[in-house]
């Protein structure tokens, strides 16, 4: 008896945590279809490209991987969705190489499209790209998607919120993603409720403007918060990221209270230098934005504080940038996130004067990268000689013996030398080292 041939799917996400999600919830969509996953770099019958377009790089590596796909397999059907497609238009479309495009706030639609491309293929149907794509310039409902398992065995990523009404004047994303709209609250505990009742242990509550969940439908981040903590197998919750202004005592002490939270927190601060912010149109000075700092030191003992910033933005003086960098020493992170500044076509920053010249935001980058990993060192250390807790993940191999590794509440990635599989279990044990190459603390148990 000949085997019926399984038609193969390959997904391949870039960008945010947000994006992670929506291309899990794709990848469940096409398994409820019948389709088996592959690797993306193997052969299959549709590739689905989750594009981003936070940067030119991201525009970049979004045209490789649809390229890329049609490399791997000719006559597959292509599929480029998200924020990058969403900003392109007419014939920027079609010089995509895509078969199926599909705009944010679409991807719920995904197997429809699928299947209307290949009715119109062999219909003898339009040789052009099937587009579906919605004018994010105006007030849409929140896209429900569902998930239940991810490809991550430890843990998820939950969407909760979509959109944003800032407008920052560096930033695409408000055109291609829209306006702020959130998740009903109830949808979102359904779903961590069956990750839970799947083994996941840890959730990371993400969105493209996490902060502003509720603003529209009368709920609060914290509410959804404290209602997530009360289910059971749930054992850590981790936030995307955040605007400062959120960072009120009365938001810290309510985090203090919950033994899930993770320590771990995201604060966007994109520039140290006021006249700087004032231009990237943020809504806070770092005068607040050290008080919020400040704020989750008083209360955590240790918290991980991570950031994004930009070099090199329109205007930025030595002056100014030195202004950064000093702020920057003053505050200690734990990760910096450093970006050079990408005019996006259609934002306001694109057309201001004083264009800072690539040479000049190449130094100031690698000024900032280097006091990165400083930092990132210095607060690792810490730890050495210190009790932990560590959510096991996968194994590694480094100076020639076998561990499993997993991280800590602050997102430290540590190890224990053991031939066991440790996948998902809690281990306890005392820091007492770095390993060779530099990636990990070791830890005893």
């Amino acid at each position: 008896m000949n085997k019926i041939y399984k038609k193969k799917a390959a997904l391949h996400n870039l960008g945010c945590k947000v994006n992670a999600y929506e291309t899990e919830a794709m990848r469940q969509m096409l398994e409820n279809a019948g389709y088996e996953i592959v690797d993306f770099s193997d052969m299959a019958d549709v590739y689905v490209i989750n594009t981003c377009s936070v940067t030119n790089m991201a525009d970049k590596k979004s045209r490789q991987m649809l390229h890329r796909a049609r490399k791997l397999n000719p006559d597959a059907i292509v599929v480029a969705a998200g924020c990058y497609v969403q900003t392109q238009a007419g014939d920027k479309q079609n010089s995509l190489g895509a078969d199926i495009i599909i705009g944010n706030n679409k991807k719920h639609d995904l197997i429809e499209s699928i299947r209307s491309y290949e009715a119109a293929q062999s219909g003898g149907g339009e040789t052009g790209p099937f587009v579906d794509i919605l004018e994010m310039n105006c007030k849409q409902p929140y896209e429900e998607l569902h998930m239940t398992n991810t490809t991550e065995h430890t843990r998820a990523f939950v969407k909760v919120q979509d959109g944003c009404n800032q407008f920052c004047s560096y930033c695409i994303i408000p055109y291609a993603r829209g306006r702020v709209r959130s998740r009903g609250f109830r949808d979102v505990l359904d779903e961590v409720r069956a990750l839970a009742a799947n083994g996941y242990k840890e959730i990371v509550l993400s969105g493209i403007h996490l902060s502003s969940y509720g603003t529209d439908n009368g709920e609060t981040l914290l509410h959804l918060i404290e209602e997530t903590a009360k289910i059971t197998g749930i054992e850590r919750i981790r936030l995307g990221s955040l605007e400062p202004g959120i960072v009120t005592e009365n938001f810290v002490r309510s985090l203090f209270g919950i033994d899930k939270i993770c320590p771990h927190f995201h604060l966007s601060l994109q520039s140290g230098c006021d006249a700087t912010l004032k231009r990237m149109n943020r809504k806070y000075t770092t005068a607040e934005y050290e008080a919020g700092c400040a704020l989750l030191r008083q209360y955590f003992e240790h918290p991980a504080i991570t950031t994004d910033v930009i070099v090199g933005f329109p205007g930025e003086t030595e002056g100014e940038f030195l202004q950064t960098l000093e702020f920057l020493r003053k505050i200690r992170f734990y990760e910096m996130h450093i970006f050079k500044y990408s005019k996006r076509e259609g934002t306001r920053a694109a057309m201001m004067a004083e264009q800072v010249e690539e040479p000049v935001k190449a130094q100031r980058s690698a000024k900032l990268i280097s006091l990165a990993h400083e930092m990132s060192e210095e607060f690792r250390e810490y730890y050495i000689g210190k009790d932990t807790e560590i959510l096991m993940e996968e194994p590694a191999e480094a100076d020639g013996r076998r561990y499993f590794t997993g991280y800590t509440k602050e997102y430290v990635k540590m190890a224990v030398k053991t031939d066991k599989n440790l996948s998902n279990t809690f281990v306890k044990g005392r820091v007492f080292g770095k390993a060779q190459n530099g990636l990990y603390l070791l830890v005893e148990f």
